[in-house]
């Protein structure tokens, strides 16, 4: 357990007040309160409940649980707003005690023995994930984190969702995700998944120099090639068309290189599942969980335990009652309630990988929200 002292500041304010609700991607959605809000587990009936329950001019936004059928949340909210401006100083300071689960050490002998489950043949892939518990004096606030984030910018996808019907007593999702898990317009259809990845570096030269090798890696092009062709799979009977760019290209984020390769499909026209529905179908893709799905949920399960990630590495959001929508993957994030934020990292195992070369893997994308909370 270490103790740190950062800085913090004040939460971002739109023009009618406090943002509370925030996604910001394709379009941009803030709001301040929710006209309404689902809860249940997550599956068919309940995102065809939340679906047609939209009125015109209005949107849920919300979040799906790691889990397949786990816990999810959907807020409605009105139309789309303008991003909340936020002052970039006057930072007050805060005092951070941090716990890491597991270790460094446990997190690589897990690493290790998932490489034995592996070369035995019952699973292909796992994502294995570890966690920072940060606990703040003062605690911060919502707003102190999402302000960060407005200003630094770590990742395509910017959001803060409460996980509650309780706007500002429950915990709250936030973070900036550089993966698209689903977006739907019409009839078309996007994603983009990121897997197999490198830390950056200060220096240029290396930098560049890592950029390039993770581009010919074969044991990452194997790691992602797992996640492309099962969502081309899980898209195809759905699907008049489905396709996937020949090779995955790169993207960059402030501390990470991954990865990444556009894939695009086209709905039949008025009967298509809609954006959250797509969601569910989707998630939790190889880049989260691994392969075979049901062998790599079970490993992640006995090594990290069930209550581990919960929404982290989920899926966040939102759907239009037409069944447009966007949700981005739950990673690059943080669940903040009260004085606590857990942040949380996943790398992916496949034959081949290193111990340690994971766990430095985990290490800098945790780095991305540490950095935001000032440590």
């Amino acid at each position: 357990m270490t103790e740190l002292l950062s800085a913090a500041g004040p939460g971002p304010e739109s023009a009618e007040g406090t943002v509370r609700l925030l996604f910001d991607g394709e379009q941009t959605l803030a709001a301040g309160d929710a006209l309404a809000t689902w809860t249940g587990a997550s599956g068919p009936a309940w995102a065809d409940r939340v679906v047609r329950a939209l009125t015109p001019g209005t949107r849920a936004l919300g979040v799906l649980a790691f889990a397949p059928g786990g816990p999810a949340v959907m807020h409605q909210v009105g139309g789309t707003s303008a991003m909340p401006a936020y002052p970039a100083d006057s930072f007050a300071a805060h005092r951070h005690t941090v716990t890491e689960h597991p270790s460094v050490e446990e997190y690589a002998d897990r690493v290790r023995r998932a490489l034995e489950r592996i070369a035995e043949g019952s699973l292909h892939k796992v994502v294995l994930g570890r966690c920072l518990d940060i606990v703040s004096s003062p605690p911060l606030e919502p707003g102190d984190v999402l302000g960060r984030l407005l200003v630094t910018r770590p990742g395509r996808y910017l959001f803060t969702v409460p996980l509650t019907a309780d706007l500002t007593g429950g915990p709250t999702l936030l973070g900036a995700s550089p993966e698209l898990l689903v977006r739907r317009s019409g009839t078309e259809v996007a994603s983009l998944p990121l897997a197999g990845s490198a830390p950056r570096s200060d220096d240029p030269e290396t930098d560049a120099r890592r950029a390039e090798e993770l581009l010919v890696s074969g044991k990452d092009h194997d790691e992602h090639a797992f996640v492309v062709e099962q969502i081309l799979a899980t898209l195809g009977p759905h699907a008049l068309e489905v396709e996937a760019d020949p090779e995955p290209g790169l993207v960059a984020t402030d501390t990470m290189w991954h990865l990444g390769t556009p894939i695009r499909a086209r709905l039949p026209r008025g009967t298509g599942p809609s954006a959250l529905h797509l969601a569910q179908l989707l998630h939790p893709t190889p880049a989260v969980g691994g392969v075979p799905t049901e062998a790599a949920l079970a490993t992640i399960d006995e090594y990290e335990g069930a209550d581990l990630r919960g929404v982290l590495a989920g899926a966040v959001g939102w759907v239009d009652g037409s069944g447009d929508g966007e949700f981005a993957v739950a990673i690059r994030a943080g669940v903040l309630h009260g004085e606590r934020l857990r942040l949380f990292a996943g790398a992916g195992i496949v034959a081949g990988s290193d111990p340690d070369a994971e766990t430095r893997e985990t290490s800098a994308k945790l780095a991305t929200m540490a950095r935001v909370v000032g440590l």
